[in-house]
């Protein structure tokens, strides 16, 4: 009893205090419902793809949103952990519930050996650095058919699991649980340093921070969670491919993340759960599937226009507002902070002299 009272004091305080953070908890709440409510096989594929897909978006955003260390290869990552699980899963008997967690680490060691590597770059040098990982990747599996397959990939696979509802609580619960623990991580102070790594490297090394270890452990956690992603993916489909090391997809992971807004975490979250399921159903129409791509960069192209900052950001600008004082975050009804009592309403009237001049 005590534990549900605490549970729900925390509820009360922390989480339906702000809209957004309601909005995240009915969200998650959906997701864990819709098979009790709808349970069409179809739709269930489309989601559970997506659920594995937000994971790696999210490892994205916390490597190029937190530290400012763009990753124009991460599919790397993503494929790393589809192979490894794959192949050790089918050549040596190990379970898949093992494999999967195998994939990660050995994408956790590319992604500690890639900022290793691309440690003296910065910005756009440090991005076309990491573009040739995944090209290297791919030419070895080319170079080594007999053991990768080659084109046509590692298939055969086991599913973790059996039925369209079990593989999608996988990988729903999977989703949820990797996201939240990268938001945590964000959160606490390890992503204060990586804020102060992004926006000033030189003045966070003054201070005594140790930027390489930092920015070293931060490309293996977002590796790791990628590589859980492809290794979940990987059963998932029965395959892995050289489709999991494209740099197309390492560029569709970008665009999720600035669609929905970097630095947040659930910003590339919510990208994927809007665009994913998007392009699918367009495709299902016959007059849009050849279009579904040019509709796809259209809507893309006019959120980065009208919402520079992302989709999230902009929402959330939307429906609340940030105290002056203690700079944390309120409802946008609010006339005083929640937290400290100071005033909220010269915000309120700035927020709205803004929309005016918009």
């Amino acid at each position: 009893m005590y534990l549900l009272r605490r549970a729900w004091a925390e509820m009360r305080n922390e989480v339906l205090v702000l809209p957004s953070r309601t909005l995240v908890l009915v969200w998650a709440a959906g997701l864990l419902l819709l098979p009790l409510i709808y349970d069409d096989a179809y739709v269930l594929r489309i989601l559970t793809m997506t659920c594995l897909f937000a994971i790696f978006a999210a490892s994205w955003d916390l490597l190029a949103g937190y530290t400012g260390q763009v990753n124009f290869g991460h599919a790397l990552f993503f494929g790393a952990g589809a192979y490894t699980s794959a192949l050790a899963s089918l050549k040596l008997g190990v379970s898949p519930w093992l494999t999967i967690w195998l994939g990660a680490a050995v994408a956790a060691f590319f992604g500690y050996l890639s900022g290793f590597l691309c440690l003296r770059l910065r910005g756009s040098y440090l991005s076309l650095a990491t573009l040739a990982f995944p090209l290297i990747g791919l030419g070895l599996l080319f170079a080594f058919p007999d053991f990768s397959g080659g084109e046509l990939g590692v298939s055969g696979l086991q599913r973790l699991v059996t039925g369209a509802i079990a593989n999608y609580y996988l990988a729903c619960v999977s989703m949820l649980v990797v996201v939240f623990g990268l938001w945590a991580i964000a959160d606490s102070r390890f992503g204060i340093v990586l804020h102060a790594i992004r926006d000033d490297e030189v003045a966070a090394r003054a201070s005594g921070i140790n930027t390489p270890r930092y920015k070293l452990t931060v490309f293996a956690l977002s590796a790791a969670a990628a590589g859980f992603a492809g290794a979940l993916l990987a059963h998932y489909l029965r395959v892995a491919g050289p489709s999991t090391l494209e740099v197309a997809l390492s560029f569709q992971v970008v665009i999720w993340g600035i669609f929905g807004g970097v630095a947040t975490i659930y910003g590339p979250v919510v990208a994927v759960f809007i665009l994913y399921p998007l392009t699918e159903w367009l495709g299902s129409f016959k007059h849009f599937g050849e279009l579904r791509l040019l509709i796809f960069a259209v809507i893309v192209l006019l959120v980065l226009l009208f919402m520079p900052r992302g989709l999230t950001p902009w929402v959330r600008d939307k429906i609340e507002l940030l105290c002056p004082r203690c700079k944390q975050r309120n409802f946008k009804l609010r006339t005083t902070c929640r937290l400290c009592g100071a005033g909220l309403e010269a915000q309120v009237t700035r927020a709205q002299r803004l929309v005016g001049h918009q």
